[in-house]
């Protein structure tokens, strides 16, 4: 097997992103991945959270909450999400998500297909909860972390 046919990417390779609250790293991605189908990225939301609301105009996206809960608002009608708990969000619903237990809350997000360009996949409908740019999605691993260029 080469790098082609399977790429590793570790959380700790990859640069949390705070804009839309919480942390978001992009694991799988045309950056660190060369993806062409997807985007792979980890959510991780302390108690008190929130990513702020937005949509995607070509890419559903789907959640596994893997730890805690999450109240997640899709055009603005709320729903509790568990551990072991998925759910698909549909292109151009607008979401957001939030941590109002205890624990801290982990979520797996896969966004496909890919939007024609980097620019165009996001948009924000609400003030930001974090601050900083959006998450990139075609950003390489950091090489701080100690990650390596996908061959």
């Amino acid at each position: 097997m080469n790098a082609l046919e399977a790429v590793k990417v570790g959380a700790c390779e990859v640069e949390p992103n705070h804009r839309l609250g919480g942390s978001i790293r992009m694991l799988l991605s045309p950056g660190t991945a060369r993806t062409t189908a997807g985007l792979m990225a980890l959510l991780e939301l302390q108690p008190g959270e929130r990513v702020s609301e937005h949509y995607h105009p070509y890419t559903d996206e789907h959640v596994y909450v893997s730890e805690g809960r999450l109240v997640l608002a899709v055009n603005g009608v709320e729903q509790v999400v568990d551990a072991r708990e998925a759910v698909l969000i549909r292109r151009g619903a607008r979401h957001g998500y939030e941590n109002r237990s205890d624990r801290p809350a982990t979520a797996v997000l896969f966004l496909g297909p890919l939007a024609p360009s980097p620019d165009m996949g996001h948009v924000e409908t609400a003030e930001p909860a974090g601050d900083g740019p959006p998450p990139a999605v075609d950003t390489p691993p950091s090489a701080a972390a100690g990650a390596r260029e996908p061959a």
